[in-house]
């Protein structure tokens, strides 16, 4: 990936209509080889919304956002493809499957439903959090390495602690190079950060990464913050969750959970 051109201002540089690039600021924390999953989540959303706009667009909301993590995304060229599982007017499924080098490496579905005017039986969100220009910004690449950590504004409520944290994460970087990006894309290209602002244990001794995320969503989320207020569990048989109340400025969006796989560094 390193050719010694300057980095463009972006996570991917698409390629052609399902084949993007991702660009140095992708690079992941447990492994700079590899894609950080958090905006690789939103560049299937793309991928996804550009599905819709091809067939003319749709007035359906996604509501549910699961993605299983088939491998390890390496950082080079990946495909995207979208297909209907379940069509509909009200209700829909759609399915996006991307491919590294030939190989499934993610797996996502999205669930669309129709939208209604239930303003007046709105409520049971919660509380909203402390706006992210009243805080201090937090250095997370101090401790985890990467393109796509270093590219972060991450702002926490207070100071981060074991298994809880909660934190506003933003970006000045774009998704895809000169392209117009939803704001649903961009909130979600972020969401991932959850697994590793509030650590359970130093992740130079343990590993802990996701192999799933799913995001429920009970309004649009608008930017350009990500709200995250996170709480992390460990199992004792290797097994981790990462649950987040997902919040933008207007107050509490959606979840979203991560299963996580935890075991001794090798070496460590």
């Amino acid at each position: 990936m390193n050719t010694g051109a300057p980095v463009p201002d972006s996570y991917y540089e698409r390629i052609d209509e399902h084949r993007f690039k991702p660009t140095a600021h992708a690079g992941g924390a447990w492994d700079v080889r590899e894609q950080h999953f958090s905006p690789l989540g939103g560049l299937v959303v793309h991928a996804v919304e550009d599905h819709l706009a091809a067939r003319g667009g749709s007035a359906l909301i996604p509501a549910r956002i699961s993605y299983d993590i088939l491998g390890r995304p390496a950082l080079d060229e990946c495909e995207i493809e979208v297909e209907t599982l379940r069509p509909g007017r009200t209700i829909e499924l759609l399915e996006a499957v991307v491919r590294i080098a030939g190989r499934p490496v993610v797996r996502a579905r999205v669930w669309l439903l129709s939208a209604q005017d239930t303003a007046a039986v709105a409520g049971g969100a919660g509380d909203g959090l402390t706006p992210p220009d009243r805080l201090e910004p937090w250095a997370m690449s101090e401790f985890w390495p990467g393109g796509y950590i270093a590219s972060l504004d991450v702002r926490p409520l207070a100071p981060p602690s074991p298994g809880r944290t909660t934190a506003w994460v933003s970006t000045p970087l774009t998704l895809v190079a000169g392209e117009p990006i939803s704001p649903l894309a961009s909130y979600l290209s972020l969401v991932d950060t959850a697994n590793g602002i509030a650590v359970r244990q130093s992740p130079t001794a343990w590993m802990f990464p996701n192999v799933d995320l799913t995001v429920h969503l009970h309004r649009r989320p608008e930017g350009p913050w990500t709200g995250l207020d996170t709480t992390v569990a460990f199992g004792p048989t290797g097994v981790g969750l990462t649950s987040t109340v997902l919040h933008d400025l207007h107050g509490p969006v959606g979840h979203a959970q991560q299963i996580l796989t935890v075991r001794p560094m090798p070496g460590g």
